[in-house]
């Protein structure tokens, strides 16, 4: 096991897909934390609140909300690199055996 310092770059592989939805959803939040796939995030949805169909339901005005995108996948082989913070360190110590630090 590697120690995790707060302040510090690991590379993350993914070498076994969790059967457990749990361990998936938690793969693929820290997934989701990688500064790339945030901008992508936030640009999709500033698009998708622009595009929002909006009509008129029982005299109110209402918008049909859009599901939000999924851009990453917790799937075999998958590598991410994310900077360490004292918040996910408990994430990561809960999926240690689905993954490979580096």
């Amino acid at each position: 096991m590697t120690d995790l310092i707060p302040g510090t770059t690991v590379t993350i592989s993914v070498i076994k897909v969790p059967a457990q939805p749990r361990h998936r959803k938690t793969i693929e939040r820290l997934m989701r934390l990688q500064p790339a796939i945030q901008r992508t995030l936030s640009r999709v949805a500033r698009v998708r609140g622009r595009t929002n169909p909006v009509n008129q339901r029982g005299g109110r005005m209402w918008i049909s909300r859009m599901a939000a995108t999924r851009c990453v996948r917790a799937e075999k082989g998958a590598k991410f690199t994310l900077r360490v913070t004292p918040q996910i360190i408990p994430d990561v110590k809960a999926i240690m055996r689905f993954v490979e630090i580096a």
